[in-house]
């Protein structure tokens, strides 16, 4: 079926949609229609809770691999056990084309949370009800819709640009690509109208905060100033402008421990700014079968299927001493035995324990952890470049990339020139983010990669990977969909692909 045709039945996830109260539930699929929805605050409500639906589309694992890991093979840093998960072999060999599922997730499920989006922006100002509340509700909306927007444009470069509902009338049912520049100017202006919205600064329940709006600015703008746009020194100014409202609020702050990362109890709060939703045993987290090696014997679920685990060079690549590389910190090498909780194993690989659910992984086989999308170590690494890049290395640089260190126990940068700092920082961004899907975004923002051999960043094209393939400029975004391309003439493929 031709995508943005179903762009216009939109409304069958919507109008068919969520009519519970709970955003983290399934919707009630009943028989709505255009003439008798959007006429209740419950419907505005429920409009809005669709859009986060799609965020959980790109998760997930098993023995097909999953579209958030896509990002990670990119990056030249991951490695798989999964033979039969060939859109992952085709990204980490350099050799991705057009027909990779994962890009098409990617694709559909964003314009999806768009379409959705757009519904809500058009029709909730026509809904008799509270005006603050609607007012908010507006805020998620376009909150959401510029976090799809900026995951496209960076993904694919030249996109189409869609800001209104789509019907069979609509220009936008066939729709041209827009440049990058463009995507960005709707992206900054819903999340300025975000911010006077009226949202709370944080919000244990999931659902889009203040704190979440600032920081995805300050994460817009540093990229902004960098490729491909190159807008430079006034945005770095107002990445770092941004960042240091967050961190001015006092109301985020860094895990004492590692462990509350991949702790359910702590989800939506403390260093976790914003989440993509889950619910053990209601709405269960499903990658935990991808991150354990490949039939071990370690877990009680049935399914290890090796899908994802770091490369040997890169976790090597960390500073002596680093606590982020220790065993059960951010990764792992053994485990206990299914068979017998008594014996280790030694498992031959660095796998990823920041996504492990403990509980999860031993006894309950339904995980309830989260998916971070961002949180405040970002921020704190966000301002510290931006800073360093605004004003050279000033003591507010310095302290908010020292926070990140002194957590993992490593000593404060100090008497380093901006130059320095400036891949100091990269590297701790490198190393504090891993496999959260921030990587590959800042090799394309930065035209940058890392040598884990030398430990220094070197040009992103003719950079090679540990293992033997070389990154060249085609790889700076991924291939439009061919189903998208055979389905709207107007679109024209990246180049290389």
């Amino acid at each position: 079926m031709k995508f943005f045709s179903q762009l216009i039945l939109s409304g069958t996830l919507v109008l068919c949609g969520v009519s519970c109260s709970d955003f983290l539930e399934e919707p009630d699929r009943s028989n709505f229609t255009m003439e008798n929805y959007f006429t209740k605050p419950e419907h505005a409500e429920s409009v809005v809770n669709s859009i986060y639906e799609n965020l959980r589309n790109v998760l997930g694992g098993g023995f097909g691999g999953a579209p958030w890991m896509m990002l990670e093979f990119a990056t030249g840093l991951a490695n798989t056990e999964l033979g039969q998960a060939q859109n992952s072999i085709f990204v980490r060999n350099l050799v991705n084309n057009s027909d990779n599922g994962y890009g098409a997730t990617y694709w559909t499920s964003h314009y999806r949370g768009i379409a959705n989006a757009n519904l809500a922006i058009a029709k909730i100002p026509g809904i008799s009800m509270n005006e603050a509340a609607k007012k908010r509700y507006l805020g998620e909306a376009r909150f959401l819709r510029a976090l799809y927007y900026y995951d496209l444009v960076r993904i694919f470069g030249n996109i189409s640009l869609i800001t209104e509902p789509v019907d069979l009338k609509s220009p936008d049912l066939y729709p041209t690509q827009v440049s990058p520049e463009e995507v960005y100017k709707v992206i900054v202006a819903d999340l300025i109208e975000a911010e006077a919205s009226g949202l709370p600064y944080t919000d244990a329940t999931g659902r889009v905060s203040l704190g979440a709006v600032k920081s995805l600015l300050s994460s817009v703008y540093l990229t902004m100033a960098g490729f491909p746009l190159q807008k430079g020194a006034e945005y770095y100014k107002k990445a770092a402008d941004k960042a240091k409202e967050v961190v001015d609020s006092g109301k985020f702050s860094l895990f004492p421990s590692y462990d509350d990362l991949r702790n359910p109890a702590k989800k939506n709060i403390g260093e976790n700014i914003f989440m993509a939703q889950y619910v053990a045993f209601v709405l269960p987290s499903n990658w935990q079968t991808s991150i354990i090696p490949y039939n071990q014997g370690i877990s009680a679920y049935t399914d290890e299927t090796g899908a994802i685990f770091a490369n040997k060079e890169f976790v090597e690549s960390y500073e002596n001493g680093d606590k982020r590389a220790a065993e059960k910190q951010f990764y792992y090498t053994s485990f206990s035995l299914r068979s017998d909780r008594t014996k280790t194993r030694n498992l031959g690989g660095y796998y990823l324990y920041k996504h492990f659910d403990t509980e999860a992984q031993l006894s309950t086989t339904s995980s309830g952890l989260n998916w971070t999308m961002m949180r405040y170590a970002e921020v704190l690494l966000t301002y510290a470049e931006a800073e360093n890049e605004a004003n050279g290395p000033s003591a507010a640089a310095y302290e908010a990339v020292n926070a990140i260190r002194r957590r993992a126990q490593l000593p404060d940068l100090a008497g380093l020139t901006k130059v320095q700092l400036r891949e100091a920082i990269w590297k701790e961004r490198w190393h504090e983010l891993s496999f959260e899907n921030k990587t590959w975004y800042d090799m394309t923002r930065l035209r940058k990669a890392f040598n884990v051999t030398t430990k220094k960043f070197e040009d992103f094209a003719g950079h090679k990977f540990s293992y033997g393939p070389v990154l060249k400029e085609r790889e700076l975004l991924f291939p439009i969909p061919t189903a998208e391309i055979r389905n709207n003439n107007k679109l024209k493929q990246n180049s290389g692909y």
